[in-house]
C-alpha cells in the first residue's frame, strides 16, 4: 500500500500559490516566518526578493478571492482620488485609491488578506470599499508617483500653502526704496511666482529666466536644455515680480545697479524641498533673475543613468578607486558637470573617508561631504579653501572650478601627495583640457604626473520611446554624417522625433555624451615635450579613445536620441 503524502497546513493565498505551482510549500513558509520578521506582508516580501513573478502571484489572489485583477498601467488615476485617502495609510499600508464613484472607493491591493489596510482606509474615509488586485511590482511605482503628484499639484496653489513661511531662504533682507511691503507681498505676484516655480519643478526644467524688456516682459525655462517661453505678464509686474524674487532669496532690493546672487529653499511638503539658485542682473529696462533648480536626487541617480557606455563607465570607477591622482570634468555651461562630480562623490562618500569640496555655490547638498562656499569678497577664494583642506587630514577633495594658477598648482600639489582631486575646466573636449592647464602656466611635468582621467560631456535630449519612427536617410548622407561603411551595411536605424501628449516635441530627458580620456605614459611625454591639442588628440584615436563626435552617434545607432539632436550638441 502506498504512503500517503503528508497533508499541508497552508491556507488562503499561500496555498493558492503552491497549489498553482507559482512557488514550493517550503519556499512559502520560509517566506512566511521571514516576512513575519521583518513586519512586511507576504506578497510584498516574495516580489521585493524575486521569490516568485509580481503578475501570477496578482492572477493567484484574484482567482483565489474573487477579486477583479486590475493592470495599473491601464489606468490614469484622478489627483481628487488619490487624495481620499492619507498619504501616511497609502505608504504604511501599500494601497492605492483607484476610482471613486459616489460613496465607494475602488482600492489597489496587492494581498486581499491585509484586512487591516481595508479597515484603516474605510474609517479614514467613511467611503465604501472594494478592492481590486493589482501586480506589487507596479503598485510600488505608482504609490511612489502618485504621493509625488500630491505633493507638486498645481491645484493647491494658494498663498496660504506656499508662501514666506513656507520658504527657508537665506541672504540679505533689505526693504526697497520705491516698492512698499504691500506691493512686494502682492496677492497676484505671489501666487504667479509661486505658480511659475512649481509649474516648472513639475515639468523637469533646469532654470527659469525672468526677462524684462522695453515693451514686453517675458518668462521662460529651459526644459531638456532648450529655453521656450511659458507666459508674458504684463510689463507693469516686471519690477514688482522682480521684488518679490530678491525677497525670497534674500537679495539686497534697494541694490539695481550690481548682479546679485542668492538662494530660495522651497518647502513643498514634509518629505520634498526644492533649492534654486538665483541670480539678478541689470539689464535696460529692469533686472533679469534667472533661478537654477537644484534637485538633490540628481546626485543620487546612479553611475549607470548617465549614459555612460560600459568601458566609459569603467574607467571612471577605476579611477575613482584610486588612492590618489586627478579626474576632470570639462564641459560648457549646462553639460551636466556638477552631477557628474557629484555621481563619483556619492560613490566615494563612505564612513571610512575624509571628503572636501569648494564650491561657487554648492549646488546640492550631500550629507557626509564637508562643503564650503567661496567667498571671494572676504577672502575665501578656491585655493584658500584648498590649503585649509590639505591640514585637515583629507583623502578627496573636490573643486568646484580650476579658473587661475594657483588654484590649478594647488590642486596638483594635492593630486602628487596622495589625495583623490575632482575638478572641472571649461574647454571644449579632452585633449584641450591638457593643453589648458599649460595656458594656465602649470609646469608640463606636473600635469603628466598628476592628471589622470579627463571627461569631456554633452547633454542630448533623449527621444520619447511612446512616439518616436524611423527616418529614411540616404547612405550618402548617412556616411558624410560620419558613421562607418559597417554600421551601414549592417542595417543602421536611425530615429526622428515625433511628438506626443508624454513628451516635448518628441523628446523626453537628457543624456549623456561622453568622452573618457586616461592621461597615458605617451600623452604625458607628448605634454612634456610641448605638444599641442591635435597631438593628444591623434594618439587618444590611437588608444581607442572616441571623441564627443562618435560617442554621441553611438547613441542615435542605439535609438536613444536623434542625428539633428547629435548636431546641435556636437561639432563634425
Amino acid at each position: 500500500m502506498a504512503a500517503t503524502a503528508p497533508k499541508s497546513n497552508l491556507s488562503g493565498l499561500p496555498r493558492r500559490l503552491v497549489q498553482d505551482g507559482i512557488i514550493t510549500e517550503a519556499v512559502v513558509q520560509e517566506a512566511t516566518a521571514a516576512a513575519r520578521k521583518e513586519k512586511l506582508g507576504l506578497v510584498a516580501y516574495l516580489v521585493a526578493n524575486e521569490k516568485a513573478d509580481s503578475r501570477a502571484i496578482a492572477v493567484a489572489a484574484s482567482h483565489e478571492f474573487g477579486v477583479p485583477l486590475l493592470d495599473l498601467d491601464s489606468i490614469d488615476i484622478e489627483l481628487e482620488t488619490l487624495r481620499a485617502v492619507d498619504q501616511k495609510l497609502v505608504s504604511k499600508h501599500r494601497v492605492l485609491p483607484l476610482i471613486k464613484r459616489g460613496q465607494k472607493l475602488f482600492l489597489g491591493i496587492s494581498d486581499p488578506t491585509n484586512l487591516q489596510a481595508i479597515d484603516d482606509v474605510k474609517f479614514q474615509t467613511t467611503l465604501r470599499i472594494e478592492t481590486v488586485v493589482v501586480e506589487e511590482a507596479k503598485l510600488e511605482d505608482r504609490i511612489t508617483k502618485a504621493l509625488e503628484a500630491v505633493d507638486t499639484t498645481m491645484s493647491s496653489l494658494e498663498d496660504d500653502d506656499l508662501d514666506l513661511e513656507n520658504l527657508d531662504v537665506m541672504g540679505g533682507d533689505n526693504e526697497p526704496d520705491e516698492l512698499s511691503r504691500d506691493d512686494i507681498d502682492d496677492a497676484p505676484v505671489v501666487r504667479f511666482v509661486n505658480k511659475v516655480l512649481l509649474d516648472a519643478i513639475k515639468r523637469g526644467a533646469s532654470d527659469v529666466h525672468f526677462e524684462p524688456y522695453e515693451k514686453i516682459f517675458r518668462v521662460r525655462t529651459r526644459l531638456d536644455g532648450v529655453l521656450s517661453e511659458v507666459a508674458q505678464p504684463p510689463v507693469a509686474l516686471a519690477n514688482k515680480v522682480c521684488a518679490r524674487l530678491k525677497v525670497m532669496s534674500r537679495m539686497d532690493i534697494a541694490e539695481r545697479r550690481v548682479p546679485q546672487d542668492g538662494r530660495i529653499k522651497m518647502r513643498l511638503s514634509k518629505r520634498r524641498a526644492i533649492d534654486f539658485r538665483v541670480n539678478s542682473c541689470p539689464t535696460l529696462f529692469g533686472e533679469k533673475i534667472v533661478l537654477r533648480i537644484l534637485d538633490p536626487s540628481s546626485a543620487k541617480m546612479g553611475i549607470d543613468a548617465l549614459g555612460y557606455d560600459e568601458h566609459q563607465k569603467a574607467l571612471y570607477l577605476k579611477h575613482l578607486n584610486k588612492p590618489y591622482g586627478m579626474i576632470l570634468v570639462t564641459g560648457p555651461t549646462g553639460s551636466g558637470k556638477t552631477v557628474s562630480l557629484y555621481t563619483g562623490l556619492n560613490i566615494l562618500n563612505t564612513v571610512d573617508r575624509n571628503i572636501s569640496t569648494a564650491e561657487d555655490p554648492a549646488e546640492i547638498n550631500l550629507p557626509g561631504v564637508n562643503q564650503v562656499n567661496v567667498n571671494p569678497k572676504v577672502g575665501l577664494t578656491f585655493a584658500s579653501a584648498l590649503k585649509a583642506f590639505l591640514r585637515q587630514d583629507p583623502d578627496v577633495i573636490m573643486v568646484g572650478e580650476i579658473r587661475d594658477l594657483e588654484t590649478a598648482e594647488i590642486a596638483i600639489k594635492a593630486a602628487q601627495t596622495g589625495h583623490l582631486v575632482l575638478s572641472t575646466v571649461h574647454t571644449n573636449d579632452a585633449p584641450r583640457t591638457l593643453t589648458r592647464l599649460v595656458d594656465m602656466g602649470v609646469k608640463p611635468y606636473a600635469i603628466a604626473t598628476s592628471v589622470s582621467l579627463i571627461i569631456a560631456q554633452r547633454l542630448a535630449r533623449r527621444l520619447c520611446d511612446n512616439c518616436k519612427e524611423v527616418r529614411d536617410v540616404p547612405r550618402e548622407a548617412l556616411k558624410k554624417e560620419g558613421f562607418s561603411a559597417e554600421d551601414i551595411e549592417g542595417g543602421l536605424t536611425i530615429f526622428r522625433p515625433v511628438g506626443c501628449r508624454s513628451c516635448n516635441d518628441g523628446y523626453k530627458g537628457r543624456l549623456g555624451v561622453f568622452q573618457v580620456m586616461e592621461v597615458s605614459e605617451v600623452m604625458g611625454r607628448i605634454i612634456m615635450e610641448g605638444g599641442n591639442a591635435i597631438q593628444i588628440a591623434d594618439q587618444a584615436v590611437v588608444e581607442g579613445v572616441k571623441d564627443l563626435r562618435c560617442a554621441g552617434l553611438d547613441k542615435v545607432k542605439e535609438g536613444l536620441t536623434s542625428l539633428e539632436e547629435i548636431n546641435r550638441v556636437t561639432i563634425e
